[in-house]
Parts: structure tokens; C-alpha cells; sequence
């Protein structure tokens, strides 16, 4: 082989490593810095790139997809001198490569080091009890304050959230007791209460019962007076037929009258609870005028079909003929 063809062979050697050296092929989700003779001049995005060979060179092979890093739990005492433990996550994106590469020199560490650092500033400034019910206000406070140090660099803190909080397992035990207490209170609370409105719809029920029952007698009492005035009227209705018959000379209507009130004192008298055996020498006589006036006063009114009745009850015993008087009825005697 003459030295033409090793110059030959060397010329294309060195042109396929300068194609390979100038040609940069820059995968997803990736920027890269070119620096020439140490300066930064420009970023790579993703894609096929070419560069000026043996002059430019890549500097920083930066990922500006969303990444995650682990916060280390550490101790933090409260405002109220409470120790707890805590640990968390950030959520952070380059969106300017150049400045993550050259403005901070390990992004990451001084991202873990600014969160932790702002959890102790902002969960200093608040009571136990806060910390542990206002986790969100905490995250959000975090992302604001710890976003707005890192935008120099390049980058944006997209989440910080809170893993866990660990009080002490004393101040553990004593929450313990406190929800315990708490929540017996709240039971004797609603117990009172279910009793206190137990006891105000029984009264409730009482007074509109006694309200009702009140209405009741009232309403009885209206129509017993009412039964008691119509009595009355028809009594003294009565009491005027019979006076009006006695001033024209109608002598049965009277005898009919005492007839009625006699039969309906002996049925009181016989109804008596305290009465079990009666003995009173009835009159028949007596009671047969009476019947012999009521047959007078029917034959009167109804004509001769309730005459016939009144003479059928003549047939039973001798009867006093219509006019006379009859006698006196007898008086009750003593039980």
C-alpha cells in the first residue's frame, strides 16, 4: 500500500469522526448545554443537533421532565414547644437548562436543603394542633415561599406535600385521653338533649290530651244541658196540654197525667240498687182507673180502634166507668 492510499484512509477516517463529532442526537425529555472552549453558547433540544466538531462540546445533559425527590424526615418543634417528626416529597421541573446547569451546583441537595429549611420556618410558627388538622395550608405555603427561591435556577416546584407528622407516643397517649374525653362529652351532651326533648314532647302530649279531654267534657256538658233544657220544654209542654185539659173540664187528662208520674216513680223505686225484694199492697182498683183514664184520653184522640184496646184491658178486671174519679194512687211503702 503506497502512502497516497493511507493518506487516503486516514483523510476519510478523520471525516466520518468529525460527522460523528458534529452530529448530536438529543433524546426526549432532555436539554443539552454546548459549551465552547468552556463557555456556555447555546442549549441542544431534543432531536438531531450538529454542533461545530473539535470546538463546541456538550456541557450539561440536563432532564426537564418532572422529577421527584424524598425530603428526609426531621425534627421540628411547634409553636406551642412540641417536638414532631416529619418528612415529605417535592415535585420540580427544569424548564430552563442553562440555569440549572450554571446557576446552582447540585439542584437537587439544594432542593432538599430549602424545603427542609422553610418546613421548620413555616411549621415553627404554628401549634400542634394546627400542624396536625392544616396539613394542606402547610403545603401550600411550602410550595409558595420554596417556588418562588428556586425560579433563579431554572425551575419550578410544582407540589410539596407533607408524608407524615409523628408527635412524641407520650403526646400521642395524652391526644388519646383528650378525643376519649372529648367525645364521652359530646355523648352526655346529646343524651341530655335526646332527654330534654323527650321530656318537652311528653308535655307537649300531656297538655294536648288534658286540652282535648277539656274539650270533650265541655262538649258533653253542651249537649247534656241542651238534653236537660228539651226535657224541660217537653215537661212544661206537657204541664201546659194537661192544665189547658183540666180548665176545659177534661178530668182524663189529669187522671193520665198522675197515672204516668205514679208508674214512673214505682219503676225508680224498683230500680234501686239497694232494693232487692219489694213488698207494697197495690190497689188494682187504683191502678185500672188510671188505665180507664188512659183509655179515655186515647178514644179521644185516636177514636173508637184505641177505645177497643183500652176496653180489652177493662175485660181483665172491673174497670170505673169513663168520668169518675179515680182513687188516690197508693203511697210507696217503706223497705
Amino acid at each position: 500500500m503506497s502512502g497516497f492510499d493511507i493518506f487516503a484512509i486516514a483523510l476519510v477516517l478523520l471525516v466520518v469522526l468529525t460527522l460523528f463529532a458534529g452530529v448530536k442526537t438529543v433524546p426526549q425529555g432532555y436539554d443539552w448545554t454546548v459549551e465552547r472552549f468552556g463557555k456556555y453558547t447555546r442549549t441542544l433540544s431534543p432531536g438531531l443537533n450538529i454542533i461545530v466538531p473539535y470546538f463546541d462540546r456538550i456541557g450539561r445533559k440536563m432532564n426537564v421532565m418532572e422529577q421527584v425527590i424524598e425530603i428526609p424526615e426531621q425534627e421540628v418543634i411547634t409553636k406551642d414547644n412540641a417536638t414532631v417528626t416529619v418528612d415529605g416529597v417535592a415535585f420540580f421541573q427544569v424548564f430552563d437548562a442553562a440555569k440549572a446547569s450554571y446557576e446552582v451546583a447540585s439542584l437537587s441537595q439544594s432542593i432538599i436543603v430549602l424545603t427542609m429549611t422553610n418546613i421548620r420556618s413555616v411549621m415553627g410558627a404554628m401549634d400542634l394542633d394546627q400542624v396536625l388538622s392544616h396539613r394542606d395550608e402547610i403545603n401550600e405555603r411550602l410550595l409558595r415561599v420554596v417556588d418562588a427561591a428556586v425560579s433563579p435556577w431554572g425551575v419550578k416546584v410544582n407540589r410539596i406535600e407533607i408524608k407524615d407528622i409523628v408527635p412524641p407516643a407520650d403526646l400521642v397517649e395524652a391526644m388519646g385521653r383528650q378525643m376519649k374525653a372529648e367525645r364521652v362529652k359530646r355523648a352526655d351532651i346529646l343524651q341530655a338533649e335526646g332527654q330534654r326533648q323527650s321530656e318537652i314532647l311528653r308535655a307537649e302530649g300531656a297538655k294536648q290530651s288534658q286540652i282535648l279531654q277539656a274539650e270533650g267534657r265541655r262538649q258533653s256538658a253542651f249537649l247534656d244541658a241542651e238534653a236537660r233544657e228539651r226535657a224541660a220544654q217537653a215537661e212544661a209542654k206537657a204541664t201546659q196540654v194537661v192544665s189547658e185539659a183540666i180548665a176545659k173540664g177534661d178530668v182524663a187528662a189529669l187522671n193520665y197525667f198522675i197515672a204516668d208520674k205514679y208508674i214512673k216513680a214505682f219503676g225508680q223505686l224498683a230500680d234501686a240498687p239497694n232494693q232487692k225484694v219489694i213488698m207494697l199492697p197495690v190497689e188494682a182498683m187504683g191502678m185500672l182507673g188510671s188505665l180507664a183514664g188512659i183509655g179515655e184520653i186515647a178514644k179521644a184522640t185516636f177514636g173508637e180502634s184505641a177505645a177497643s184496646a183500652t176496653a180489652a184491658a177493662r175485660r181483665g178486671g172491673s174497670v170505673p166507668p169513663a168520668g169518675s174519679t179515680p182513687p188516690s194512687p197508693p203511697v210507696p211503702p217503706r223497705t
